[in-house]
């Protein structure tokens, strides 16, 4: 069965009379001088034959103009990242209804999840006007991927299908073809990701510095002068696509950074190749440049209030919107606040592979997590710190995926101190000492060790919150805050006995996308990393599984790798869920966190209501930034210094 998905957004633009001509289009105003004194080619000849035509109008926005910076805020250059991340320019990626549509690529011929073949933009260039081909493909899967000394641990996972790498085959400039003997279905999913793994890379810019075609004795000079031990280890920092630390690498992203580190202030600006048009001609993105300034994460919400901001979300949270709302009608920007699209806004984790085998004991007995959960007054929660709009219940995908249950937001998640403390009984927590604590089988003290990372205040206040609920039912929560890597090395090693977190990440989710995320198969799942640990090395690390419960969410993400119909998928799904609910193994508490987003009130066709999520929104990024534009041509023109 062949899937052409470039059929929908052809069909969408031919319907709405949307092709653009893309020779009549005006320059923007920083891409005109250069034009005219030589610089760069006019935009007929930079764009693709075909470029990406914007389907605005199918979604009502409105045609903008070029110019202006949007000023934004990050605690340090490695959070740069995120400008990455909201470009969203991906081989493939969600439009804001979840559909997978074709982006860079113009299109993809599905042949039942084990053949996928490329269709590649003719005439599309890097951000330094180099043709964007299959070649650069190539490069990337024959001297990056199998490189083992720039990939050691082999290609990514997503690639690989019960131990089977692709098969790529190039077919010619514009066509290149990845094939497996079994279903691949996760294969498009990823690379619409938030963070995909680039399976194509800029080569005529990498390869002088690939021992196959460079000058070595230049690279390794350059290497010992940056205090790099090898070729690979220098290579491997300048291909960098996603933290965007490397000015000089070309890039397919909307915008292109230009300042290298260190600095207070990185600036990208727009990629001139850049392959999206809007219905007009016009070449996205309508705004120049942005320009991201260095402070410290903990004046995010003082500095937005003060308008020295354009578009935030990173580093502000449901607490600040009362503060940032006060600043609105002084400094010209609106506060935006958009459902986040977790599992739970504080989800707890106990750690079924912990190392202390009483607490193993307890963490793999239904009745105890039954009992933590019930203890737990979920409405006081809402009330205290979510202004009362949080969706009580578990930790399971939010309201607005085809996938919710009333049902599994509801199971074992209503407050019912009665039964919890009847199932701690059961459990053998039956005994107390004087204040009311109760003891563990072994005489110990109930005194149930919850770690958190230290940055995370709006976990911790719930946290606080369900320790006197817990207390009450003779549960002794102690609270232990640490960085995050620590705390990861901790859980890693079994030292974790209860993790707190955010909930189900792809929680904003669509029968098609995988659900691996519901069953062991990585370490950094805090409810069972040892497990995680033994999938993710086939079996060379970690424990296997011996609960059936969670073999069965293994079998279950097994055979939604081999399903073939959306129906079968949504079964599986809803299986998974199911089976979560029912057995606590992440302990939810309250959906619907709200993310407040500081915008400039002269910034046009950001939606007023969306879902916010890491995945499958890549934050902003499935909302479509490069389409973002000023109401007024003069808006922050003169935003650095």
């Amino acid at each position: 069965m062949s899937d052409n998905l470039i059929s929908r957004r052809t069909l969408l633009i031919a319907a709405a009379g949307l092709f653009a001509t893309p020779a009549l289009a005006v320059e923007s105003p920083l891409i005109g001088p250069q034009v005219a004194a030589g610089k760069l080619p006019p935009l007929a000849e930079r764009l693709p034959k075909q470029p990406l035509v914007a389907d605005m109008l199918v979604r009502k926005r409105t045609i903008g103009q070029y110019g202006g910076d949007i000023r934004t805020l990050v605690a340090k250059p490695r959070d740069l990242r995120y400008i990455t991340v909201m470009g969203y320019t991906r081989l493939i990626g969600y439009d804001e209804d979840l559909n997978l549509e074709p982006d860079v690529l113009l299109d993809v011929i599905n042949e039942g999840d084990r053949s996928f073949t490329f269709v590649l933009r003719e005439g599309h260039r890097w951000s330094d006007g180099a043709p964007f081909t299959t070649d650069d493909f190539r490069f990337y899967w024959e001297e990056v991927a199998l490189n083992r000394e720039l990939t050691p641990a082999g290609p990514p996972a997503f690639l690989i299908v019960d131990g089977e790498q692709p098969k790529v085959e190039v077919l010619d400039a514009t066509h290149i073809r990845y094939s497996w003997s079994r279903p691949n279905p996760r294969f498009l999913p990823f690379l619409a990701g938030p963070r995909p793994d680039w399976i194509y890379t800029p080569a005529h810019y990498l390869k002088q510095f690939h021992k196959n075609y460079c000058d070595m004795a230049k690279v390794t000079a350059m290497a010992k002068d940056l205090q790099m031990g090898s070729w690979a280890a220098l290579y491997n920092k300048l291909d960098a696509p996603y933290e965007a630390s490397n000015p000089d690498m070309p890039t397919l992203d909307p915008w292109k950074v230009v300042t290298k580190a260190p600095a207070q202030q990185f600036i990208f600006e727009r990629n001139p190749y850049y392959h999206r048009v809007d219905p007009q001609g016009q070449q996205l993105p309508y705004v120049d440049r942005i320009v991201a300034n260095v402070a410290a994460a903990g004046l995010f919400a003082a500095k937005a209030n003060a308008g020295e901001a354009d578009l935030l979300f990173r580093g502000i949270t449901t607490g600040d919107i009362p503060m940032l709302k006060g600043g609105e009608s002084w400094h010209n920007y609106r506060t935006l606040a958009w459902p986040i699209a977790k599992g739970s806004a504080c989800a707890l984790y106990p750690n079924q592979t912990c190392n202390d085998p009483v607490w193993r004991k307890l963490n793999r007995d239904v009745r105890f997590r039954r009992a933590l959960s019930l203890s737990i007054d979920r409405h006081v929660l809402n009330n205290t710190l979510w202004f009362r709009r949080g969706v009580e219940g578990n930790n399971t995908v939010v309201l607005q995926s085809a996938l919710f249950s009333d049902d599994d937001r509801k199971a074992w998640a209503t407050y019912d101190p009665k039964l919890a403390s009847r199932l701690f009984d059961e459990a053998g927590l039956d005994k107390r000492e004087g204040s009311g604590t109760r003891l563990l089988p072994d005489g110990r003290l109930a005194e149930l060790v919850v770690e958190v990372e230290g940055e995370n205040n709006d976990i911790i206040d719930a946290l606080e919150i369900i320790g006197e609920f817990w207390a009450d039912a003779g549960i002794k929560m102690v609270l232990k805050t640490e960085d995050d890597g620590a705390l990861n090395d901790r859980a890693y090693a079994g030292q974790t006995v209860m993790v707190a977190r955010a909930g189900l990440d792809l929680a904003y989710a669509t029968a098609v996308m995988p659900p691996a995320e519901l069953a062991p198969l990585q370490q950094d799942n805090m409810a069972w990393p040892k497990w995680g640990q033994y999938a993710e090395t086939a079996g060379k690390a970690g424990e296997k599984v011996d609960v059936p419960e969670v073999q069965e969410l293994l079998d279950l993400n097994d055979q939604w790798m081999n399903a073939t119909t959306l129906n079968d998928k949504t079964q599986i799904w809803r299986r998974m869920l199911s089976i979560h609910a029912d057995q606590q193994f992440i302990i939810g508490t309250v959906q619907g966190a709200l993310q407040p987003i500081v915008v400039t009130k002269t910034i046009q066709n950001i939606p007023k209501k969306a879902v916010f999520s890491w995945q499958p929104t890549a934050m902003l990024g499935a909302y479509r930034v490069d389409e973002f534009f000023y109401e007024q041509k003069t808006a922050q023109a003169d935003a650095t210094p």
